[in-house]
């Protein structure tokens, strides 16, 4: 961890060693999982929702909503600071990418203006393997 900055860097190698290849290829290399596969689509579990490669709050069961997409889905970070957002135009269009803004480890998209009745204009469309739940009853 950087002290200035609180950031997380670790080699290619080091994040092999602590991530399974399916968190690693997500990650740290921008895959996505299959639609409808991932621990987290359906679960109502309350707590709250850290990045699987450092451990971070990004999100809350409060903020997660079903979007029928096969992904989890939240309208909102725990903190707007917790993901940071880059423009991204792979696969021959625009989207915008959300990454953890502690270890850059990349989660999901961000989508806006699809609808949805929630208090934000904004789903983001995250990878199970990108996070772990801590079940707390007393979150929402």
């Amino acid at each position: 961890m950087d002290e200035t900055t609180g950031s997380v860097h670790k080699s290619d190698e080091e994040w092999r060693s602590l991530l399974d290849p399916a968190a690693f290829a997500v990650l740290r290399q921008g895959a996505t999982e299959r639609p409808w596969s991932g621990d987290y689509v359906s679960t109502s579990t309350t707590g709250v929702y850290r990045c699987r490669a450092c451990g971070t709050e990004l999100f809350r069961s409060a903020e997660k909503f079903e979007s029928h997409c096969g992904w989890p889905s939240f309208f909102d970070p725990a903190e707007s600071e917790a993901v940071a957002l880059y423009e991204d135009r792979s696969l021959g269009m625009v989207r915008t990418e959300a990454r953890c803004a502690q270890c850059d480890s990349h989660l999901g998209h961000v989508f806006y203006g699809e609808g949805y009745d929630t208090p934000t204009d904004a789903r983001y469309c995250i990878n199970s393997v990108a996070l772990t739940l801590e079940a707390d009853d007393s979150v929402q």
